[in-house]
């Protein structure tokens, strides 16, 4: 019976949520003038007063946290109250979010209302004024004399109103009126409190039994829901802000903490503000020793013809330990990099550095490998077994040296342990594997010998390593630094982590008095407490920045571009005036970060080290979660706990139905971030997130070389929901497989979206015209009408039609592209004037550019093509040119050298399918090249200049039949390469003596394949 009421009970609700939540649809925005509240007025407070309170505070508590030297409690109640001024932060973020979106919203019918309460309150009000003559016509029909007489005021809408003015006798009555309006405004305040409540909970029962059912056109017609729920958030601003005031007012109060009232803490980033520095250059100080022992290890191996077995491997390993921080990993690499440049010798045939973390995935080490290996990180390869013959036959028959960097297992008998070594012995003799970690045991698992720890530098020693990176690359002198310098570098305990961070932040701020002060600091005699005091000198902003890393797992490879576009969706990066470019900004803060050593860099990525990791793991608490691969042996996903207010959540392997159940209950979410797909993820799942997290900013999910990801390969349809992540700016989900996107209409609802990334996923056509917002757009796809969208920096390609708004003329104004830039389709483009209209040159901040033209298109005339691409100039700080498929009868003056606005700092120029006879473009513009390609050409001899090219490092000619001669090539050349051309120009090339093989003698690398094994095209262009 019970089962049986609660079922009757909630389908009454259901019903009363049908007939009830659209009435109030109706009604409740009516009433909302009445309540006398001025939104912009306490949006400016919150601006000015509210948010740098805030600020100030929460960096007054942060302090005492490093200060902190009180019992445990103490420690705990000043972390809660940073997380409580942290999340305080981001309430007030959104509400600014909030404001916002319906400013730039410009929702005409929230307008209309606007205007039609304005309207209903003017008459409320002169309503009230007659019906309190009316009150006294009847009850007090003898006492004229003390009446209050009606005159005219200014109401704020600027129109005079009707109220009542006291005469010169008091009375009671005046004080009655007064009371009567409070009492009405009262009333009225009441009952739209009471309304909103019933609304809500109409609308969640109505939704709810929609969802039950199985139900969702409702969330096609949602507009007039969403003109109330704006009438509901300007009354709740009000109450949001009141409530920030309370929590900094409630945390300023603590006995633990003390805020001055006309200045703010210590904080040196803001008072000794320098500009930034250039990182100091990375060198290893006091490590000879170690790497000569390390040297001669390699040389006592046997011989690579002494067999290898089971009991007797192809390998030795030697083991090194150490705490964190004192510099095992970057003495691998000093090793690493000692034997690639500078040892004489050639030891191995492959050298592999591979990261090993706590939670390792063995796949993800093979994939590693096989990138060092073939350069090629074969990721298409899923199956374990299949990876791991790849991987055997890339390493037979090779010596290699495989460093296994922070390696924690303990037993030999680990199971990942016995995965990881077993493909390794079909290596030759010699083979090497150096292991590095924190403890003896882990780094002796594999040791037939006694690991090594890694010794102390000695004082001198870690004096110069200190100064290195304090003024390293400086022209201030060092000798006035020194002896203070000691002095601080002796309370560092030897640690080169403390080193290299307290001395890029002296470095920032080369003032004498600055480091006596600094020296006397008593934190610097703790290792995580120097870090700490580091961290509190960067600028709040860029902290934020250094914290959001935290959700990435350590020695995660983190891009550049990456690390930007995240930070300025998170609102991470503030810009000190409109014309300042938010990105410039966020890469002054990267070179900050590695500049001060918080953030390493490794050729073309970043990594973070693991005492940072801890570090922000301490200062940010609870605000980002990790999920690693965290696999048991039965196959089965983590199934932990995520803790309730979680801000930021990285899932690297998950269980499909966990998920679900746990993410979609951290209603507080602000990035979701999944890079591994272990399991299915469903479409339900895209879809409850767009309803259940209202506050994502953040929603990337990589389903790169996933072929089994989708339910349907060939078509991702993206919910309508999408549309309620009001808050949204990064949005990707990343497929590296050709497949169709469709995208809905009520996508151009979300106004702050910057970023949408689906890879290699084509869009169907879309308009994206309303989100003028959007600054990166990558994807397959053509898109009409593409030049509303001034805003945009990234657009790999731009495809040429000949439909109204497909035309070069898209182009114009979009001067904020950068990055790389296709152009396909200018079969398309008619003439000079229309290619000009592309206004090409003036994108400036572009860096490579490629101009197609569609092969074998018989409708081409090939001098209008010689003047489309004079039109086409391309900026002059451009570093890399491709121009493929070029039929036109000349070389454009802007190349040639007979115009001046050419792309003379050019670095890398490819020409490919260019059919013009006789000589190849003299290259008079372009004297800086370094890389020159070219391929399928007709060309019968190639451009006579190119031994002006004195910068030229690698020069690559591929199927160039007509070739026959090779010209005077310069001798700064290191790289030349030659493929599928004539074969009795290529056998003269190698023959000893020919005057062709003369030309290239001087070049030390020298590539000739009889057949092309590369396409000449890059896979990711389809010609449609």
């Amino acid at each position: 019976m019970a089962v049986g009421w609660d079922w009757d009970s909630a389908a009454f609700i259901a019903i009363v949520g049908w007939l009830v939540s659209p009435i109030i649809t109706l009604l409740l925005p009516n009433i909302l003038s009445c309540l006398g509240f001025d939104a912009s007025r306490k949006l400016w407070e919150l601006e000015i007063h509210v948010i740098p309170e805030l600020k100030k505070t929460l960096l007054a508590v942060d302090q005492k946290r490093m200060l902190q030297r009180g019992g445990v409690s103490d420690v705990a109640t000043l972390d809660k109250m940073a997380a409580v001024l942290r999340h305080g932060r981001e309430e007030a973020e959104d509400i600014f979010d909030d404001a916002q979106h319906k400013i730039v919203g410009g929702d005409i019918l929230y307008g209309i209302l606007q205007t039609y309460k304005t309207r209903i309150a003017r008459i409320a009000r002169r309503g009230s004024a007659q019906l309190l003559q009316w009150a006294q016509k009847i009850f007090l029909p003898r006492s004229e004399d003390v009446l209050p007489v009606i005159t005219s005021a200014i109401a704020p809408s600027g129109e005079p109103v009707p109220v009542t003015a006291p005469s010169d006798s008091p009375g009671w009555w005046t004080s009655c009126s007064c009371i009567s309006f409070d009492l009405l405004k009262l009333c009225c305040t009441s009952l739209y409190n009471s309304a909103v409540d019933v609304f809500k909970v109409a609308c969640f029962c109505r939704d709810w039994s929609y969802d039950v059912v199985g139900i969702t056109s409702y969330l096609e017609n949602a507009s007039a829901s969403d003109v109330v729920s704006a009438a509901i958030s300007r009354r709740n601003l009000k109450r949001r802000i009141e409530e920030l005031e309370r929590v900094v007012n409630g945390v300023k109060k603590s006995e633990l903490l003390c805020v001055p009232r006309d200045s703010a803490p210590d904080d040196i980033a803001n008072k000794n503000r320098c500009r930034i520095r250039t990182a100091s250059k990375r060198k290893v100080f006091g490590r000879e020793e170690l790497r000569d022992d390390i040297m001669a290890r390699f040389h006592e191996t046997p011989h690579s013809d002494a067999p290898s077995s089971s009991t007797s491997p192809c390998y030795s390993v030697i083991g090194i330990y150490g705490v964190a921080g004192s510099g095992k990993t970057t003495f691998a690499q000093y090793i690493r990099d000692y034997i690639k440049e500078e040892y004489k010798q050639k030891l191995f045939d492959t050298i592999m550095c591979i990261h090993v973390s706590e939670t390792f995935s063995v796949d993800d080490i093979f994939h590693e490998m096989l990138k060092d290996i073939t350069s090629n990180r074969h990721s298409d390869i899923l199956d374990h077994e299949e990876l791991e013959e790849k991987l055997k036959e890339s390493l037979c028959d090779k010596r290699f040296f495989l460093i296994l960097d922070d390696l924690w297992v303990k037993s030999k008998n680990d199971i990942r342990l016995e995965e990881l070594i077993s493909p390794l012995n079909v290596g030759v003799k010699g083979s090497t594997i150096l292991v590095t970690a924190r403890t003896k045991d882990a780094a002796g698992v594999l040791c037939a010998d006694e690991p090594i720890k890694i010794p102390d530098l000695d004082e001198d020693q870690y004096l110069t390593l200190f100064m290195h990176y304090a003024l390293g690359g400086t022209s201030v002198a060092a000798e006035e630094f020194v002896p203070v310098g000691r002095l601080i570098a002796n309370k560092l305990h030897r640690s080169p982590i403390a080193a290299v961070v307290v001395a890029g932040r002296l470095g920032t701020n080369p003032n004498i008095k600055f480091w006596n002060h600094i020296e006397k600091l008593d934190m610097l005699n703790d290792t995580m407490d120097a870090l700490w005091w580091s961290y509190q000198q960067l600028n709040p902003d860029i902290r934020r920045c250094l914290e959001y890393c935290n959700i990435f797992p350590k020695r995660f490879k983190l891009t550049r571009v990456e690390l930007v576009r995240l930070w300025i969706a998170q609102g991470f990066v503030k810009n000190s005036c409109a014309t300042e470019d938010t990105e410039d900004v966020a890469e002054g803060y990267i070179q900050e970060l590695v500049a001060c050593s918080f953030l390493q860099q490794e050729g073309d990525y970043f990594t973070i080290h693991d005492l940072m990791h801890d570090l922000a793991k301490k200062v940010s608490g609870s605000d980002y979660f990790r999920i690693e691969n965290k696999w048991i042996e039965s196959g089965e996903g983590w199934k932990g706990d995520v803790p309730r207010d979680v801000r930021h959540l990285f899932v690297q392997n998950y269980d499909s139905e966990w998920i679900t159940e746990k993410i979609l209950g951290l209603e507080k979410l602000r990035t979701i971030y999944v890079v591994e797909r272990g399991t299915l993820l469903e479409d339900k799942f895209i879809e409850s997130i767009c309803k259940r997290l209202p506050k994502l900013r953040v929603l990337s999910i990589d389903w790169s070389n996933q072929y089994c990801a989708l339910e349907n390969p060939r078509k991702f349809l993206i919910p309508e929901s999408m549309s309620q992540l009001k808050h949204l700016r990064y949005l990707a989900f990343r497929i590296e497989l050709s497949c169709t996107i469709n995208l809905p209409s009520t996508l151009s609802k979300l106004r702050h979206i910057q970023l949408l990334d689906f890879g290699y996923g084509e869009i169907l056509e879309f308009s994206f015209a309303d989100l003028i917002n959007l600054q990166h757009l990558i994807c397959h796809g053509d898109f009409p009408n593409i030049g509303r969208m001034t805003s945009l920096q990234t657009m790999p390609r731009f495809i040429v039609r000949n439909k109204q708004g497909y035309g070069v003329k898209q182009l114009r104004n979009l001067n904020k592209l950068r990055g790389d830039l296709c152009i396909l389709g200018l079969n398309d483009v008619k003439s000079k004037e229309e290619a000009l209209e592309a206004n090409l040159a003036a994108k400036e901040r572009l860096t490579c550019v490629s101009l197609w033209w569609y092969p074998g298109d018989t409708r081409y005339n090939s001098e209008i093509q010689a003047e489309v691409i004079e039109g086409l100039c391309p900026p002059v700080g451009l570093e890399t040119l491709n121009i493929f498929y070029y039929q036109g009868t000349r070389y454009p003056d802007w190349m040639v050298g007979k115009h001046n606005g050419g792309p003379k700092d050019l670095q890398v120029l490819w020409l490919n399918g260019w059919s013009q006879l006789g000589s190849g473009p003299e290259l008079e513009a372009v004297p800086h090249l370094r890389v020159l390609r070219f391929s399928a050409c007709s060309w019968n001899f190639l451009p006579n200049n190119i031994e002006h090219l004195t910068s030229l490092k690698e020069l690559s000619i591929t199927d160039c039949k007509n070739i026959r001669s090779l010209p005077t090539l310069p001798q700064s050349l290191k790289m030349f390469r030659l493929e599928g051309c004539n074969d009795e120009f290529m056998k003269s090339c190698e023959t000893v003596g020919h005057p062709n093989w003369q030309k290239i003698k001087h070049i030390s690398e020298k590539t000739f394949r009889c057949k092309t094994l590369i396409p000449l095209l890059p896979a990711f262009l389809v010609f449609e």
